[in-house]
């Protein structure tokens, strides 16, 4: 259905929700809540701290006063409880003094800031102890907006498509199946999903849902997969003495696991089957030269490789980079071409004849590389950089313009072996476990609001250096229900606190274009700051960049603050990561410790899921993997050994889902396929 067909949506909320990528009920109720607004029973005042959000019981202890200051209305009173005293405040709110009579015993509700050793509570819902009772212990779904949407409105709107289109909750798991791996019905974990009654109703909704992601991405991996036959090797190759050289000449000296992991590399690429291999190592660990290794391996034995970058950006940085090492010995038959979308008609004919006649043997670029027009003399090797951003539709464009070619795929997402066998299925998996000895190591703060002058003071001083800065938020744009830093206004807030200084803003929902407009200003140094969404994840190296600073710190993943931190430290210059944490609870700060301690992104990873545990609510995901909007690898661990398992069960058992008990599985199959295919990775 479309969304106008719903009551109450018209042409100009379709435009809004457009915004979001939602189009058609279908998305709507796949466009999940990204917190959840707790009604958890009243606090003590002496309980609460800074930075959290709370309901909290008390007595107004003094009369209520009403003042103007200029435009505005400012209401103010007191409460108190044998633990402390708070102080409340309403702005252009002067209806709420006639419900505000000192001696009452009321329920407040809000965001509590400190100032002066004294403790706030701004503009809190007010309730009567009956009313609170009524909504205590419920989770309210807090939805992503965009400016002009309100989440009342998302709130009507999935409420008002699940009731008119029964057709968007179809069960595609044998019953049997259902009962057996303990999972809930996939209608009634969408409605739960949403509006959870009970935190275990939301768990046992997040369960099926985190399990229906990872087991459809799993049975299409398979499926594809079946589809090939099994390929010899066809561009077997000599080892080479020109990579020694090489290895010699660098200015500095491969780690121990770089040299490890080469020589798996290397017997991949001259033994008897097409190598298939997963390299996996921290942001920094040097999965770039081992690359640049194989595509000189390539070249000398005759061949042509190709290294596939997701941004634009990146693609000219690693092209430069292989153009630098053509300065080095044993790099003489290293013939790199850049192809990228936005070249001009004139260069991009160039490098198209050039890699028809093999005059270029080392390709890097981004999606070109797959587009028809684009012929390989002798393809022999395919590396893609961040294997999440190619799909196995795009691969397989590439395998078909020659024969099958060995694959290599980079990432610096910390999956533990075990974890990655059953996602990546039958890629082997190197480890580059070490980082680079050259390496200053990153000095990292985990601080609160209190320390936000000081930081400031600290970018002024960075700044005159001539060093650049990454600032990370949670939010693209202000959320009515979240208390968390956005890009918009964090940026604007900057550009007052340094006039002069470029301030640049990255997000997801830019256009690729224009994402890689701006990490081209920020990489030549013209934008100083940069304020971004965790887009940057992902990213160029910026040597220049020493500073990242990351708002509401406690609302990400510490494997996804690990990475972000990763972004900094790439040049000669000390590096710093700034964690501002917007919650006081000791379990934030706990779980911030870790990374101020560690900078290992595989023992981090399993410290997060160890502390968080499979309990957490929902954390903020604004942007990302539209494949995973609720399973995270990380996480979910268990429920992606299960999805492995029941995937692995049901391939042997039934291959091509022919058994009538598969009917809809094969259904909901084909479809999954048809819209993921271009993402799907294997």
């Amino acid at each position: 259905m479309k969304l106008t067909e719903l009551k109450g949506i018209g042409p100009k909320t379709e435009e809004l929700f457009a915004k979001l990528g939602v189009f058609s009920t279908k998305d709507l109720i796949r466009y999940y809540p990204i917190s959840y607004d707790a009604y958890d029973s009243p606090r003590a005042i002496g309980s609460l701290y800074a930075g959290m959000r709370a309901a909290v019981e008390g007595i107004i202890a003094k009369n209520v006063v009403v003042r103007n200051v200029k435009r505005l209305t400012i209401v103010t009173t007191e409460i108190s409880d044998p633990g402390g005293r708070l102080v409340l405040t309403w702005f252009n709110a002067p209806f709420v003094a006639s419900l505000l009579k000192k001696g009452s015993r009321l329920i407040f509700r809000g965001s509590v800031r400190e100032k002066n050793g004294r403790l706030y509570m701004d503009h809190p819902e007010i309730f009567t102890p009956e009313k609170y009772g009524a909504v205590e212990n419920t989770l309210v779904p807090v939805y992503g907006l965009t400016k002009g949407l309100s989440g009342k409105t998302v709130t009507k709107a999935v409420c008002a498509a699940l009731e008119a289109d029964s057709s968007l909750l179809n069960e595609y798991l044998p019953e049997t199946s259902m009962h057996l791996l303990g999972l809930a019905d996939e209608a009634e974990a969408i409605r739960n999903i949403h509006f959870p009654k009970t935190a275990e109703d939301f768990q046992k909704a997040r369960e099926r849902l985190a399990f229906d992601e990872l087991f459809l991405f799993i049975m299409a991996v398979r499926t594809l997969k079946a589809r090939d036959e099994e390929q010899p090797n066809y561009w077997p190759m000599k080892k080479c003495w020109e990579t020694e050289e090489l290895t010699d000449a660098l200015p500095f000296e491969l780690t121990g696991a770089q040299k490890r992991v080469w020589r798996e590399i290397e017997g991949d690429l001259s033994g008897h089957k097409p190598m298939s291999r997963l390299i996996q190592g921290d942001v920094g660990s040097g999965k770039t030269i081992l690359a640049f290794f194989a595509m000189l391996m390539c070249a000398v034995n005759g061949y042509q490789s190709a290294l596939m970058a997701p941004t634009e950006v990146l693609a000219k940085q690693h092209y430069e980079k292989l153009c630098a090492l053509k300065e080095k010995p044993g790099t003489e038959k290293l013939a790199p071409v850049l192809l990228t979308g936005s070249m001009k008609a004139k260069e991009k004919r160039e490098a198209l004849q050039k890699i028809s006649s093999g005059e270029a043997n080392t390709v890097i670029g981004t999606h070109a590389l797959f587009q028809e027009a684009v012929v390989y003399k002798n393809l022999a090797l395919v590396i893609t950089d961040e294997q999440h951003r190619f799909g196995v539709r795009q691969r397989q464009a590439m395998t078909e313009k020659c024969d099958p070619p060995h694959t290599m795929v980079m990432s610096a997402t910390p999956i533990p072996r075990t974890l990655g066998v059953i996602f990546y299925g039958d890629l082997d998996i190197s480890l580059v476990d070490e980082l680079p000895k050259t390496r200053l190591p990153i000095k990292n703060a985990v601080v609160d609001n209190t320390f936000r002058q000081k930081a400031m003071r600290f970018f002024a001083g960075q700044l005159k250096e001539g060093r650049q800065i990454y600032v990370i938020c949670p939010m693209i744009e202000e959320n009515e229900s979240i208390e968390a830093a956005n890009v918009t206004d964090t940026a604007a807030a900057l550009r007052k606190e340094f006039p002069g200084v470029e301030v640049g803003k990255l997000h997801g929902r830019m256009k690729a274009e224009e994402k890689d407009r701006i990490m081209e200003k920020f990489l030549n140094g013209t934008i100083r700051i940069l304020v971004s969404t965790t887009v940057v994840e992902v990213g160029v190296d910026v040597p220049n960049a020493t500073v990242m600073m990351i708002e509401n710190a406690e609302r990400f993943g510490l494997a996804q603050l690990h990475q972000l931190r990763g972004r900094v430290g790439r040049g000669s210059f000390q590096s710093y990561c700034i964690f501002m944490a917007g919650e006081q609870s000791e379990q934030a700060k706990k779980r911030l410790e870790i990374l101020r301690t560690s900078d290992n992104g595989f023992e981090i990873a399993e410290k997060d899921f160890a502390l968080r545990g499979p309990g957490d609510l929902l954390g903020i995901r604004q942007s990302g993997d539209a494949m995973f909007r609720i399973a995270d690898l990380t996480r979910d661990a268990e429920i992606l050994k299960t999805a492995g398992a029941y995937a692995a069960s049901v391939m042997h058992d039934d291959p091509a889902l022919i058994f009538s008990e598969h009917e809809l599985l094969r259904a909901e199959m084909e479809r999954y396929i048809e819209s993921y295919e271009k993402t799907i990775t294997i």
